[in-house]
């Protein structure tokens, strides 16, 4: 269990890794990730585990929270029909490489093909917020890769239950899926809609900056919460409730002194949720074993990054001739930082325990989660050095921006 005192052990772990990460000018993430498989090994490492109720209840709601009140509507309203092609049409491409590749080169059935190849493919909000807040990246590039981590997991989420449905044998059709879609979508922004509006009514009546504090807190959780209860994307309403707080709380219903309060308690929050989020996620790669499953994970590295080049090259190639185009480095860099992390750890371990590949899809994520984290947290920075993206300050003070505020 996630008791007090583990919770202690992990935040002093983090800010020791966070030390050592700005002298050796490592990313934080996969310094966190480092120091959590080293801690597994140690006799006082806290006995807890990484569940998706965990994940999806406690961690995704602060986190897609504290992103999306940075979101500048305007910009992503432009934007918003690349950001859906790649949320969307992107996801999709992505996840039917993978199926295809896991069930002919790795010789899986279908239904474990299809579950891996979709809940693979989303790239995740968590990772990905938390390397371009180190790299320091920000304008556009930084806009489309968050926007679009956001909202691909509500697609990955919907595919996910249409694979479990597959899987299990129940009937789906496409009509169904429509419906499913649908009401997932429109009920998760109408949730995020309905707890944002009632919250930004009751700020306007107070000047206090804790009040206004727990009004955001709310928001974040509530809308999560209740979008989840109605069995819609909770992800979405999340998100919904975030920018419309982001954008409309400024115009007068928090105070200055309110909205100042209510960054730096977001930053902070996000600080620590990312700590303990990437110190779990070590703890849990130092337990698998990987040997039995090398040439799957192998495979599934490979699939999933060829099926993200294609997903994100071919989607931005739609929009080459008009206002929404997409310079070369951007797209490299929409490539390669794609990160996989917690997003597919949750949906695997939400796998039925009933399946006889449970453990081998759960094992071969988790080792596609470990490669993306480690070797493409480790590269992205250098990356977008190279391509201009970023000046030399920014790149090498890859440990330091993890403390610093989003703004």
């Amino acid at each position: 269990m996630l008791t007090i005192e583990s919770v202690e052990l992990l935040l002093l772990v983090a800010a020791v890794v966070a030390m050592a990460a700005r002298r050796l000018r490592l990313p934080y993430r996969v310094g966190l990730v480092l120091g959590g498989i080293v801690l597994a090994w140690l006799p006082f490492a806290p006995d807890i585990s990484l569940t998706r109720e965990l994940i999806f209840n406690a961690f995704l709601p602060p986190l897609i929270f504290e992103a999306a009140i940075y979101i500048a509507w305007p910009s992503l309203r432009k934007d918003l029909p690349l950001v859906l092609t790649l949320a969307t049409v992107g996801v999709v491409l992505s996840a039917g490489i993978t199926t295809v590749g896991m069930h002919v080169l790795a010789h899986w059935s279908w239904p474990a093909a299809l579950l891996f190849g979709v809940l693979i493919s989303a790239t995740d909000p968590v990772s990905v917020i938390a390397t371009f807040k180190e790299a320091g990246v920000h304008g556009r590039l930084r806009e489309l890769v968050e926007a679009e981590s956001l909202l691909n997991d509500s697609t990955a989420a919907v595919g996910f239950g249409i694979a479990i449905a597959f899987a299990t044998g129940t009937a789906i059709t496409p009509l169904g899926t429509i419906q499913v879609l649908a009401v997932t979508i429109v009920g998760g922004m109408g949730c995020g809609a309905a707890v944002a509006a009632a919250v930004l009514a009751l700020a306007g009546r107070t000047k206090d900056p804790m009040v206004e504090i727990t009004f955001t807190t709310i928001a974040a959780y509530g809308s999560f919460l209740l979008a989840e209860h109605l069995e819609v994307s909770g992800v979405l309403a999340t998100l919904t409730a975030g920018i419309m707080l982001g954008n409309l709380g400024p115009l007068g219903a928090f105070s200055p002194m309110g909205r100042e309060a209510v960054q730096s308690f977001w930053d902070y929050a996000a600080f620590v949720v990312n700590s303990l989020i990437f110190l779990m996620m070590g703890m849990l790669e130092a337990h698998q074993n990987f040997t039995r499953v090398l040439l799957p994970v192998s495979i599934a590295i490979a699939l999933v990054t060829i099926g993200r080049a294609l997903s994100t090259y071919l989607c931005c190639g739609l929009f080459r001739g008009s206002d929404l185009r997409v310079k070369a480095s951007h797209q490299h860099v929409l490539f390669w930082g794609g990160l996989r992390g917690a997003l597919a750890l949750a949906l695997s371990l939400g796998l039925p325990t009933t399946l006889p590949y449970r453990d081998t899809v759960v094992t071969v994520a988790f080792g596609v989660v470990a490669f993306s984290v480690i070797v493409q947290g480790l590269s992205i920075t250098p990356l977008m050095r190279f391509l201009g993206e970023i000046g030399p300050a920014s790149a090498d003070a890859s440990g330091d921006t993890a403390l610093e505020p989003s703004l």
